[in-house]
Protein backbone atom coordinates (compact mmCIF):
# COMPACT_ATOMS: atom_id res chain seq x y z
CA UNK A 1 0.00 0.00 0.00
CA UNK A 2 1.41 3.17 -0.70
CA UNK A 3 2.78 5.60 1.89
CA UNK A 4 -0.19 8.31 1.05
CA UNK A 5 -2.75 6.03 1.78
CA UNK A 6 -1.40 4.33 4.97
CA UNK A 7 -1.78 7.88 6.58
CA UNK A 8 1.39 7.97 8.64
CA UNK A 9 0.41 10.51 11.35
CA UNK A 10 3.12 12.95 13.36
CA UNK A 11 2.49 15.14 15.96
CA UNK A 12 1.32 18.27 15.07
CA UNK A 13 4.27 20.12 13.37
CA UNK A 14 6.88 17.28 13.62
CA UNK A 15 6.92 17.10 9.66
CA UNK A 16 7.38 20.81 9.36
CA UNK A 17 10.20 20.84 12.02
CA UNK A 18 11.73 18.17 10.71
CA UNK A 19 11.72 20.18 6.82
CA UNK A 20 12.75 23.34 8.50
CA UNK A 21 15.83 21.72 10.16
CA UNK A 22 17.18 19.90 7.10
CA UNK A 23 16.86 22.32 5.35
CA UNK A 24 19.03 24.86 7.80
CA UNK A 25 21.51 22.24 7.53
CA UNK A 26 22.39 22.43 3.83
CA UNK A 27 24.65 24.82 2.29
CA UNK A 28 22.69 24.38 -1.42
CA UNK A 29 19.11 24.29 -2.60
CA UNK A 30 17.55 20.94 -2.09
CA UNK A 31 15.23 18.89 -4.11
CA UNK A 32 11.95 17.51 -2.66
CA UNK A 33 13.80 14.11 -3.02
CA UNK A 34 16.56 15.28 -0.84
CA UNK A 35 14.44 16.93 1.62
CA UNK A 36 12.35 13.89 1.63
CA UNK A 37 15.27 11.71 2.11
CA UNK A 38 16.95 13.73 4.75
CA UNK A 39 13.50 14.25 6.64
CA UNK A 40 13.31 10.13 6.69
CA UNK A 41 16.87 10.04 8.26
CA UNK A 42 15.09 12.35 10.78
CA UNK A 43 11.53 10.97 11.98
CA UNK A 44 11.07 8.27 9.36
CA UNK A 45 9.52 8.47 6.50
CA UNK A 46 7.08 11.09 5.85
CA UNK A 47 4.45 11.09 2.88
CA UNK A 48 5.59 12.71 0.20
CA UNK A 49 2.56 14.69 -0.28
CA UNK A 50 3.11 16.49 2.53
CA UNK A 51 6.51 17.61 2.34
CA UNK A 52 5.08 18.97 -1.54
CA UNK A 53 2.22 20.74 -0.18
CA UNK A 54 4.13 22.16 3.08
CA UNK A 55 7.03 23.74 0.44
CA UNK A 56 4.34 24.70 -1.72
CA UNK A 57 1.88 26.59 0.74
CA UNK A 58 5.21 28.78 2.33
CA UNK A 59 6.74 29.88 -0.78
CA UNK A 60 8.21 32.48 -0.76
CA UNK A 61 7.59 33.49 3.14
CA UNK A 62 9.62 30.29 4.40
CA UNK A 63 10.84 29.15 0.97
CA UNK A 64 13.02 30.53 -1.88
CA UNK A 65 11.94 28.29 -5.17
CA UNK A 66 15.87 29.01 -6.80
CA UNK A 67 15.29 26.75 -9.44
CA UNK A 68 12.37 24.50 -11.02
CA UNK A 69 11.93 21.60 -7.66
CA UNK A 70 14.75 23.27 -5.99
CA UNK A 71 13.99 24.83 -2.66
CA UNK A 72 16.33 26.38 0.11
CA UNK A 73 14.90 27.88 3.58
CA UNK A 74 14.41 31.96 3.91
CA UNK A 75 16.61 33.60 6.62
CA UNK A 76 16.02 32.63 10.42
CA UNK A 77 12.97 30.39 9.26
CA UNK A 78 14.20 27.15 11.48
CA UNK A 79 15.66 27.33 14.64
CA UNK A 80 16.28 30.48 14.54
CA UNK A 81 19.37 30.01 13.00
CA UNK A 82 20.42 31.94 9.87
CA UNK A 83 22.08 29.98 7.53
CA UNK A 84 24.45 31.23 5.32
CA UNK A 85 23.25 31.27 1.38
CA UNK A 86 24.07 28.96 -1.32
CA UNK A 87 25.39 31.82 -3.39
CA UNK A 88 28.06 32.80 -1.21
CA UNK A 89 29.59 29.31 -0.93
CA UNK A 90 32.75 28.80 -3.26
CA UNK A 91 33.75 25.17 -2.73
CA UNK A 92 37.71 24.47 -3.92
CA UNK A 93 39.66 21.76 -5.30
CA UNK A 94 40.43 18.72 -3.31
CA UNK A 95 44.09 19.63 -2.07
CA UNK A 96 46.85 16.42 -1.81
CA UNK A 97 49.07 16.63 0.88
CA UNK A 98 51.06 13.21 1.71
CA UNK A 99 49.16 10.65 1.50
CA UNK A 100 46.02 12.69 3.01
CA UNK A 101 43.50 14.25 0.11
CA UNK A 102 41.74 17.85 1.90
CA UNK A 103 38.32 18.32 0.49
CA UNK A 104 36.52 21.78 1.16
CA UNK A 105 32.86 20.93 0.59
CA UNK A 106 29.63 20.71 2.88
CA UNK A 107 29.78 17.53 4.73
CA UNK A 108 26.31 16.33 4.23
CA UNK A 109 26.81 16.55 0.47
CA UNK A 110 29.94 14.65 0.31
CA UNK A 111 29.03 11.98 2.64
CA UNK A 112 26.48 11.25 0.56
CA UNK A 113 28.31 11.27 -2.51
CA UNK A 114 30.43 8.14 -0.65
CA UNK A 115 29.41 4.76 -1.68
CA UNK A 116 28.67 2.47 1.11
CA UNK A 117 30.57 0.40 3.43
CA UNK A 118 33.75 2.36 2.32
CA UNK A 119 35.00 4.37 5.23
CA UNK A 120 36.51 3.05 7.87
CA UNK A 121 36.68 5.24 10.47
CA UNK A 122 35.69 9.25 11.53
CA UNK A 123 37.60 11.60 14.06
CA UNK A 124 36.22 15.09 13.84
CA UNK A 125 35.86 18.49 16.06
CA UNK A 126 33.52 19.59 15.14
CA UNK A 127 32.41 23.06 15.81
CA UNK A 128 29.39 23.63 18.50
CA UNK A 129 26.47 25.69 19.34
CA UNK A 130 26.33 26.71 15.29
CA UNK A 131 24.35 29.82 16.52
CA UNK A 132 28.07 31.42 17.10
CA UNK A 133 29.16 30.83 13.44
CA UNK A 134 25.88 33.22 12.73
CA UNK A 135 26.68 36.51 10.68
CA UNK A 136 25.43 38.61 13.55
CA UNK A 137 27.19 36.72 16.68
CA UNK A 138 30.86 36.37 13.73
CA UNK A 139 30.20 40.53 13.77
CA UNK A 140 30.27 40.58 17.33
CA UNK A 141 33.32 38.30 17.80
CA UNK A 142 35.34 40.64 15.29
CA UNK A 143 33.90 43.83 16.95
CA UNK A 144 35.29 42.34 20.19
CA UNK A 145 32.60 43.04 22.42
CA UNK A 146 28.91 41.49 23.14
CA UNK A 147 27.56 37.90 21.95
CA UNK A 148 27.88 34.37 22.84
CA UNK A 149 31.91 34.80 22.72
CA UNK A 150 33.93 35.07 25.49
CA UNK A 151 37.41 37.33 24.71
CA UNK A 152 39.97 35.80 27.68
CA UNK A 153 42.21 38.18 29.30
CA UNK A 154 45.73 38.39 27.51
CA UNK A 155 48.53 36.51 29.81
CA UNK A 156 52.13 37.03 29.82
CA UNK A 157 51.69 39.11 26.53
CA UNK A 158 49.80 36.78 24.66
CA UNK A 159 46.15 37.14 23.19
CA UNK A 160 44.30 34.35 23.63
CA UNK A 161 41.38 33.28 21.51
CA UNK A 162 37.77 33.74 21.78
CA UNK A 163 35.45 31.14 23.41
CA UNK A 164 31.72 30.77 22.48
CA UNK A 165 30.04 30.49 25.85
CA UNK A 166 28.01 26.96 25.64
CA UNK A 167 25.89 28.19 28.80
CA UNK A 168 24.03 30.60 27.16
CA UNK A 169 22.59 28.25 24.36
CA UNK A 170 18.77 28.16 24.50
CA UNK A 171 16.87 25.09 24.46
CA UNK A 172 15.95 25.48 21.16
CA UNK A 173 19.37 26.09 20.11
CA UNK A 174 20.50 23.04 21.96
CA UNK A 175 17.65 20.83 20.18
CA UNK A 176 19.24 22.14 16.88
CA UNK A 177 22.61 20.24 17.79
CA UNK A 178 21.03 17.44 18.63
CA UNK A 179 19.17 17.55 15.20
CA UNK A 180 22.36 18.39 13.25
CA UNK A 181 24.21 15.33 14.57
CA UNK A 182 21.23 12.97 14.32
CA UNK A 183 21.33 13.29 10.56
CA UNK A 184 24.51 13.80 10.16
CA UNK A 185 24.76 10.37 11.90
CA UNK A 186 22.29 8.62 10.21
CA UNK A 187 23.55 9.91 6.96
CA UNK A 188 27.22 8.29 8.13
CA UNK A 189 25.75 5.11 8.78
CA UNK A 190 25.53 2.92 5.48
CA UNK A 191 28.81 4.72 4.57
CA UNK A 192 30.59 3.45 7.76
CA UNK A 193 32.44 -0.58 6.96
CA UNK A 194 31.06 -2.64 9.73
CA UNK A 195 33.03 -2.39 13.04
CA UNK A 196 34.52 1.85 12.13
CA UNK A 197 34.81 3.69 14.88
CA UNK A 198 33.54 7.39 15.33
CA UNK A 199 35.21 9.32 17.60
CA UNK A 200 33.49 12.93 17.91
CA UNK A 201 35.66 15.66 19.83
CA UNK A 202 32.80 17.40 22.65
CA UNK A 203 32.77 19.52 25.93
CA UNK A 204 31.37 18.49 29.06
CA UNK A 205 28.31 20.05 28.70
CA UNK A 206 27.29 19.01 25.01
CA UNK A 207 28.32 15.61 25.16
CA UNK A 208 25.22 14.38 26.21
CA UNK A 209 23.56 16.08 23.61
CA UNK A 210 25.87 14.36 21.00
CA UNK A 211 26.27 10.91 22.46
CA UNK A 212 22.16 10.45 22.52
CA UNK A 213 22.01 11.32 18.87
CA UNK A 214 25.06 9.34 17.87
CA UNK A 215 23.24 6.34 19.87
CA UNK A 216 19.76 6.94 18.16
CA UNK A 217 21.25 7.05 14.90
CA UNK A 218 22.14 3.13 15.31
CA UNK A 219 26.07 3.95 16.67
CA UNK A 220 27.13 1.50 19.57
CA UNK A 221 28.63 3.39 22.09
CA UNK A 222 32.28 2.54 22.85
CA UNK A 223 33.26 4.62 26.11
CA UNK A 224 35.09 7.92 25.77
CA UNK A 225 38.41 9.38 25.57
CA UNK A 226 39.71 12.22 27.94
CA UNK A 227 42.23 14.68 26.64
CA UNK A 228 43.32 16.12 29.70
CA UNK A 229 44.12 19.79 29.10
CA UNK A 230 43.57 23.48 30.48
CA UNK A 231 41.16 25.74 29.25
CA UNK A 232 40.09 28.95 29.88
CA UNK A 233 36.32 27.84 30.31
CA UNK A 234 34.95 27.63 33.35
CA UNK A 235 35.87 28.39 37.34
CA UNK A 236 34.89 31.61 37.47
CA UNK A 237 33.45 33.83 40.33
CA UNK A 238 30.15 35.04 40.21
CA UNK A 239 29.70 37.69 37.82
CA UNK A 240 29.61 41.31 39.25
CA UNK A 241 30.23 39.88 42.57
CA UNK A 242 33.74 38.53 42.61
CA UNK A 243 34.25 40.46 45.61
CA UNK A 244 30.80 39.18 48.12
CA UNK A 245 32.22 36.08 46.71
CA UNK A 246 35.91 35.36 46.16
CA UNK A 247 35.78 31.78 47.47
CA UNK A 248 32.83 30.69 44.74
CA UNK A 249 33.21 29.11 41.44
CA UNK A 250 30.30 29.17 39.62
CA UNK A 251 30.97 25.95 37.70
CA UNK A 252 34.15 24.14 37.57
CA UNK A 253 37.17 25.09 35.59
CA UNK A 254 37.48 22.77 32.63
CA UNK A 255 40.71 20.56 32.74
CA UNK A 256 39.73 17.63 30.29
CA UNK A 257 38.08 17.13 26.80
CA UNK A 258 35.68 14.27 25.91
CA UNK A 259 36.09 12.85 22.70
CA UNK A 260 32.94 10.37 22.66
CA UNK A 261 33.72 6.91 20.72
CA UNK A 262 31.34 4.70 18.80
CA UNK A 263 31.11 1.86 16.45
CA UNK A 264 29.23 1.13 13.40
CA UNK A 265 27.95 -2.61 14.82
CA UNK A 266 30.43 -5.38 13.66
CA UNK A 267 29.72 -8.56 11.72
CA UNK A 268 29.67 -11.74 13.75
CA UNK A 269 33.08 -11.78 15.93
CA UNK A 270 35.53 -9.09 16.19
CA UNK A 271 38.23 -11.76 14.82
CA UNK A 272 35.98 -11.76 12.07
CA UNK A 273 35.27 -8.14 10.91
CA UNK A 274 39.22 -7.25 11.48
CA UNK A 275 39.53 -10.35 8.86
CA UNK A 276 37.36 -9.02 6.33
CA UNK A 277 37.23 -5.22 6.98
CA UNK A 278 40.21 -4.12 8.98
CA UNK A 279 38.11 -2.43 11.62
CA UNK A 280 36.52 -3.22 15.01
CA UNK A 281 39.40 -2.74 17.44
CA UNK A 282 41.66 0.00 18.03
CA UNK A 283 45.60 -0.14 17.51
CA UNK A 284 48.07 -0.81 20.34
CA UNK A 285 50.85 1.87 20.73
CA UNK A 286 52.62 -1.33 21.13
CA UNK A 287 51.72 -5.18 22.03
CA UNK A 288 52.93 -4.56 26.00
CA UNK A 289 50.86 -1.48 25.97
CA UNK A 290 46.89 -1.42 25.71
CA UNK A 291 45.30 1.25 24.06
CA UNK A 292 44.06 4.01 26.76
CA UNK A 293 41.41 6.25 27.25
CA UNK A 294 43.11 9.16 28.70
CA UNK A 295 45.50 11.07 26.76
CA UNK A 296 47.77 14.02 28.64
CA UNK A 297 48.13 16.94 26.27
CA UNK A 298 50.11 20.17 26.27
CA UNK A 299 49.51 23.59 24.90
CA UNK A 300 49.84 23.49 21.27
CA UNK A 301 53.69 23.86 19.79
CA UNK A 302 54.30 26.61 17.70
CA UNK A 303 55.64 24.51 15.00
CA UNK A 304 51.56 22.78 14.96
CA UNK A 305 49.84 26.14 14.48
Amino acid sequence: MPMDEQQIRYAPGRVRDAILQVMSLSSRPLSVKEIETRVGRMIGAAPTSSIRSYLRLNTPELFVREARGLYTVRGTAAGGTPRVSPATQQWREPVRFGKATLYHADCFDWIERQGNNTIHAVVTDPPYGLHEYTPEQQAKLRNGRGGVWRIPPSFDGHVRSPLPRFTVLTPEQLEYIRTFFLVWARTLMPRLVPGAHVVVASNPLLSYIVSGALAEAGLERRGEIIRLTMTMRGGDRPKSAHDEFPEVSVMPRSMWEPWIVYRKPIEGRVQDNLRKWGTGGFRRPSQDKPFGDVIPSAPTRKAER
